[in-house]
């Protein structure tokens, strides 16, 4: 995507920007490379710095219900200090690693309907424009993709994902928000709890899995959240059976009972259960609930109806980014 609007309010004819990021998805914690590819305009400038933004679309929750809005997350000064002759083109290449935390926007290639994108910045002397929003896609870690590959094999189906802004207590949450992915319970579990949300919260060596069941209430009791964290190393994935442990930690979920305080606090079965410290989202969110393959979690239905719904929604919001590059 390119823009032209740097200096046109100095009624000179600016450079112009198009960041190209490379095709192939990135992992969290990896690498995220690409090419920034400059245009000189009617004049010589010297280009002070050239930043890129990793941005993403967020949920906010508050008293009067709620509202979605962007968050910048990460930034990187990839160039600067250089002559822009008008009317040279220059590229520059670029290799900037993401956060661990960075959430996952596709499973199997396709789109899980997260928005992240990369946000160019060009600062002149003492201007500056933020524009040129692409596309982000990031894949999961080998850990993301055995556990969201054994809740498909238990049956589980998608739901929708979505970045919600907040901590969750007594995690090492570093970013100012956490990925949910919402997964609909097979006939199994279907008359124990609604659903249940899936948080990875990736570090260097480890990752935290954080669940949390919305459990259906009885006749004589109403429902509740339980929330269970655990903690698998990234050199462990090859070494455990993934069904039998995914299927326990559904299985301490479900049958959990609150102590007398009715809190969530405790330790069973080598799983921490806590409160998750924020409100509660319910019901569909991207589309419409989701089957589970054969080879674990299935994104699309007959005809590809939410992958199409979940591609528009994306595409629109980088179709629109002029707009919100200038508010930012």
């Amino acid at each position: 995507m390119v823009f032209k609007r740097l200096l046109g309010s100095l009624g000179l004819g600016g450079p112009t920007v198009d960041t190209v990021p490379d095709p192939f998805a990135a992992l969290p914690g990896g690498t995220l490379g690409g090419q920034v590819h400059l245009k000189g305009g009617a004049a010589d400038f010297t280009v002070e710095h050239v930043t890129l933004e990793l941005i993403a679309r967020v949920e906010a929750e508050h008293e009067h219900g709620e509202s979605d809005g962007v968050v910048v997350f990460e930034s990187f000064t990839v160039a600067g200090g250089f002559r822009l002759a008008a009317g040279e083109e220059r590229d520059l290449p670029f290799a900037v690693t993401l956060p661990w935390e960075t959430p996952v926007t596709e499973l199997h290639g396709q789109s899980l309907g997260v928005v992240l994108g990369l946000r160019t910045e060009l600062g002149i002397a003492a201007a500056k424009d933020k524009g040129d929003l692409d596309p982000v896609a990031v894949r999961p870690l080998p850990v993301q993709e055995a556990v969201l590959e054994a809740f498909g094999q238990l049956g589980f189906g998608f739901r929708s994902a979505d970045l919600e802004l907040g901590h969750i207590r007594g995690t090492g949450q570093r970013l100012p928000f956490y990925q949910e992915i919402e997964l609909t319970p097979p006939a199994a579990y279907a008359h124990r709890v609604e659903e249940i949300e899936v948080t990875f919260l990736a570090g260097p060596d480890a990752v935290e899995v954080v669940l949390e069941a919305d459990r259906r209430g009885g006749p004589f009791s109403d429902g509740h959240d339980a929330v269970g964290r655990h903690t698998v190393a990234h050199a462990d994935v090859p070494h455990r059976n993934w069904n039998a442990e995914v299927e326990g930690w559904i299985r301490h979920l479900v049958e959990y009972r609150a102590g007398h305080d009715g809190g969530l606090g405790g330790d069973l079965g080598g799983a921490r259960y806590a409160d998750k410290g924020h409100g509660a989202r319910r019901g569909p969110g991207a589309g419409a609930v989701v089957a589970a393959g054969a080879a674990g979690l299935a994104v699309g239905v007959v005809g590809g109806l939410v992958a199409a719904e979940v591609v528009d929604e994306v595409g629109d919001f980088f179709e629109g980014d002029d707009d919100e590059g200038d508010e930012a």
